[in-house]
C-alpha cells in the first residue's frame, strides 16, 4: 500500500522541482508553462466595462448584444457600468486588467481617439488595448432652427461667411462629438461660428429649438424628429453616405467637403497581449451576433447602424481617427474642462 506523503514531504518536493524547473529554463531545457488554458476560454463570466452610466445608448447596446455572445461562448457576460472622466475611468480599468479574456471594454469612439488629445492618460490605447470589433455607428445630423435663412448646407455656409461671429452652435460640451463634428466643419470651411457648451445632448438640442443656439450637429435619435415636424431644419448629415433614415437630406462630402466624415461608433476591445485565440474567437462571434436580423432591428430602433469590422480593419480605423482628431484639437486649440 502507498503512503500518503507528509506535508513537509510534499514542501520539500516542491522545492526540488521549483529549483529543477528554474535550473532547466536557464539552460533552455524546458518551458514556461502558460498562465491559463486559452484553449478553454470561456470557462467562468465575462465581465463588460460600459464607460457609461445605465439607460444610455451604450448600455442599450450592451444589452442587446451581450445576451447573444453568452449563448454563443456558454458564459454569461457581466455588464459594468463605470461611467465618468469622460470614459477613461473604464477605458484604464480594461488597459491595467489581466489579458485573459475576461474584462473587456465597450469601446466609444471619442474615449479612443480623442481623450489621448485632450488629457493626459495614465495608459496608452494604442498600446494597452487590443480591437476585437467595431459594431455599430451613428452619423449626425446638421440642423438650424427655421430663423436661420437657409435652406441646404451651401446656403448655410454662403451666410456662415457672411456674417462671421454672428452664430452660434450648440454642444453637449467640449470634446463630446457634436463639439468636434462642428469644430471639424468649420476648420474645414474657415467658418467663424460660435461655441455654446451645454451640459449633455438633451439641452444643447432644447437651446436650438428654443432659438437660443441656432446651429446644432446632433443625434438621429434627438433631431430628425423635429426635422420632420418642422421644428428644426437638417440640412445635411456627417457620413459619407446617406443615412437610409433620412435618404432626402445629403451628406456634407457630397455637398461641400469632400471626405468629410464624422460619427460615433462603439466596439469591443481587450487588455493588450490577451492571446490572439481568445481575440479571433471573440470577434468571430460578435460578428456572427451582428448578422441576426433581430440584433439588427433592435440597433435601427436606436438609430445605429450596423458596421461590422474585425480587429486588424477597427484598430487601422482607431488610428486614423485618433490622427485626425489631434490634428484638429491643436489647430483649434480645443482644451478639456
Amino acid at each position: 500500500m502507498t503512503s500518503v506523503p507528509s506535508v513537509r514531504g510534499w514542501s520539500r518536493t516542491l522545492r526540488v522541482l521549483a529549483w529543477t524547473c528554474a535550473f532547466a529554463l536557464s539552460h533552455g531545457v524546458c518551458t514556461a508553462v502558460p498562465a491559463a488554458d486559452a484553449g478553454a476560454y470561456p470557462v467562468r463570466p465575462i465581465r463588460l466595462l460600459v464607460p457609461f452610466p445605465p439607460g444610455g445608448g451604450a448600455d442599450t447596446l450592451s444589452r442587446i448584444v451581450t445576451p447573444k455572445l453568452s449563448a454563443a461562448l456558454g458564459q454569461q457576460w457581466v455588464i459594468d457600468n463605470r461611467g465618468g472622466a469622460a470614459g477613461n475611468i473604464a477605458t484604464e480599468t480594461v488597459a491595467k486588467a489581466a489579458p485573459d479574456g475576461y474584462t473587456l471594454l465597450l469601446d466609444f469612439s471619442t474615449a479612443l481617439t480623442v481623450n489621448p488629445s485632450l488629457y493626459k492618460l495614465p495608459f496608452d490605447v494604442i498600446k494597452d488595448l487590443q480591437p476585437i470589433a467595431l459594431l455599430a455607428g451613428a452619423q449626425y445630423m446638421l440642423v438650424v432652427h427655421p430663423s436661420v435663412k437657409a435652406d441646404n448646407i451651401k446656403e448655410f455656409i454662403e451666410l456662415v461667411k457672411a456674417n462671421p461671429g454672428k452664430l452660434n452652435y450648440a454642444s453637449a460640451g467640449v470634446g463630446s462629438p457634436l463639439h468636434l463634428a462642428a469644430e471639424l466643419f468649420k476648420y474645414r470651411g474657415g467658418l467663424n461660428i460660435v461655441h455654446v457648451p451645454y451640459k449633455g445632448g438633451g439641452p444643447a438640442a432644447a437651446a436650438v429649438l428654443g432659438g437660443e443656439a441656432q446651429v446644432l450637429f446632433g443625434s438621429f435619435a434627438s433631431s430628425y424628429p423635429h426635422v420632420k415636424s418642422g421644428r428644426l431644419k437638417g440640412l445635411a448629415v456627417t457620413g459619407l453616405k446617406r443615412s437610409p433614415v433620412a435618404p432626402e437630406i445629403p451628406t456634407i462630402a457630397e455637398s461641400a467637403f469632400r471626405g468629410f466624415d464624422v460619427s460615433s461608433w462603439y466596439g469591443l476591445s481587450a487588455p493588450a497581449k490577451t492571446p490572439d485565440n481568445i481575440i479571433t474567437l471573440l470577434s468571430t462571434e460578435a460578428l456572427k451576433v451582428l448578422q441576426l436580423p433581430d440584433v439588427q432591428e433592435a440597433l435601427s430602433r436606436q438609430g445605429l447602424d450596423v458596421t461590422p469590422k474585425g480587429p486588424r480593419e477597427f484598430a487601422g480605423q482607431i488610428r486614423n481617427e485618433t490622427d485626425t482628431w489631434a490634428k484638429l484639437i491643436k489647430a483649434a486649440g480645443i482644451h478639456a474642462d
